[in-house]
């Protein structure tokens, strides 16, 4: 996994990733993630982008095409928080159970968005794609949670 950081402060962060895939019928996947106070924003979508320019890969992606937000239970309460849905279609809602396990494990408020064709999302592949995106976003937010002394489990 390749990694780029842009323009970063104290407070708010921007750092794209690349996550190459783990089948080479699949396509690559690019991560942006912005850190704020308290909470992750997250886009992962398909790119044609090189490894080099994946900071480049969020400005042809879409936002809105499948986005939820979700908040880490309360401490001292078991399971997940409460989350919903920003943005979706039809065809996809993968979106809102990623946010929540992503909540869940960060204990930290996820707005995630998730842009994969829906095409992709209708084959056996489509799966293995999208565990791809949740295993690389976990490794991205623990590296972040590393780098800025954060504890993450």
């Amino acid at each position: 996994m390749a990694a780029t950081s842009q323009g970063s402060s104290s407070l708010i962060s921007v750092t794209s990733k690349y996550v190459a895939p783990s089948d080479p019928s699949l396509p690559a996947l690019a991560l942006q993630i912005t850190s704020l106070v308290g909470s992750y924003m997250i886009w992962v979508g398909v790119t044609n982008q090189p490894p080099e320019s994946v900071q480049n890969a969020a400005l042809s992606g879409m936002l809105c095409k499948d986005w939820a937000c979700a908040m880490p239970a309360p401490p001292g309460h078991a399971g997940f928080g409460p989350a919903t849905s920003l943005f979706r279609s039809s065809s996809s809602d993968v979106s809102f159970s990623m946010a929540q396990r992503l909540a869940r494990r960060f204990h930290r408020q996820i707005f995630l968005s998730v842009d994969v064709p829906a095409t992709l999302l209708s084959t056996p592949r489509g799966s293995n794609l999208l565990f791809d995106a949740e295993k690389g976003i976990v490794a991205a937010l623990s590296s972040l949670g590393d780098e800025h002394g954060q504890e993450v489990s």
